[in-house]
């Protein structure tokens, strides 16, 4: 049986069972087994409080820039395996769900922005590893942070361009300085404000820093073409990507890295969650 079919059966199966708003691959699972091979870009929930997750094709790209000094040397990677990304950065939302359940700590604070569904800030590394851990116990599922190369590869959505809109920033395509959007350079935006990539992602450039599973070294020399995370480096300063809202365009390209310290609590630093597919 093709893709399509299968899909096309999953779906009206889904559909008779009224499961529009339950986890995708539990269902797929009951409708016939069709988890292991779900399409790219079908979104699903694992339960209750879970993010939403993106299935994200394997394949190959160039990870970096020759142009960026901590982004070079520019290098093909392959992802041999599909993987789910989080559709947006981890919420104040999802993170309260750990704190009820007793998984994490403390709700952090909000620098006066509101909760809800703006990306979580003023969170340590070491508290977000504790929230991925609660996820993949509370769900039974592979969850983990993504490796850089996996972040980089979905924030490119097959695109070759600084942004995936492309190398101008433009107005309204990001929250960061100067990008022309009412939260520009004052603080996050509630996740999912900009239009997706193509791979239908919200707020891969800028709002916040995303922390990634990698190892802070200075440029991209002797990395994995793989796909996967770096561990020979500085791992008390892990990889941030993304940019923010408060720093300028150039710190939101696709490419770009930087790096905080693992006790560092920022309103400029949130992520998002990995999830491994059958």
């Amino acid at each position: 049986m093709s893709t399509f079919a299968r899909i096309f059966r999953l779906d009206r199966c889904t559909r008779r069972a009224g499961a529009a708003a339950v986890p995708w691959l539990a269902v797929a699972a009951a409708c016939g087994g069709a988890a292991a091979d779900p399409a790219p870009g079908t979104v699903f929930r694992d339960c209750a409080g879970c993010p939403d997750m993106v299935v994200v094709a394997a394949g190959s790209y160039v990870m970096g820039d020759d142009r960026s000094r901590h982004a070079r040397p520019a290098h093909r990677v392959t992802l041999a395996r599909p993987f789910a990304l989080g559709r947006t950065e981890v919420t104040f939302e999802q993170w309260r769900a750990c704190v009820a359940a007793g998984g994490c700590d403390r709700v952090p604070h909000d620098h006066d922005w509101g909760r809800g569904t703006r990306p979580v800030i003023n969170v340590t590394y070491p508290e977000i590893l504790q929230y991925v851990a609660w996820l993949k116990a509370h769900s039974g599922q592979p969850y983990r942070l993504p490796s850089e190369a996996e972040w980089e590869y979905a924030a490119r959505a097959g695109t070759a361009t600084r942004y995936w809109w492309g190398d101008a920033v433009g107005k309204g395509h990001a929250n960061c300085r100067d990008c022309g959007s009412r939260w520009s350079g004052f603080g996050s935006a509630p996740v999912g404000s900009f239009p997706a990539n193509p791979f239908g992602l919200f707020d891969m450039n800028g709002n916040v820093w995303e922390w990634v599973a990698d190892c802070w070294t200075p440029t991209h020399a002797g990395a994995p073409a793989d796909g996967s995370a770096r561990m020979d480096g500085d791992c008390t300063q892990p990889v941030t990507r993304g940019g923010s809202w408060y720093y300028f365009p150039r710190l939101a390209a696709s490419a770009y890295r930087y790096r905080n310290g693992v006790k560092v609590k920022s309103y400029n630093i949130g992520f998002r969650v990995a999830r491994d597919l059958p």
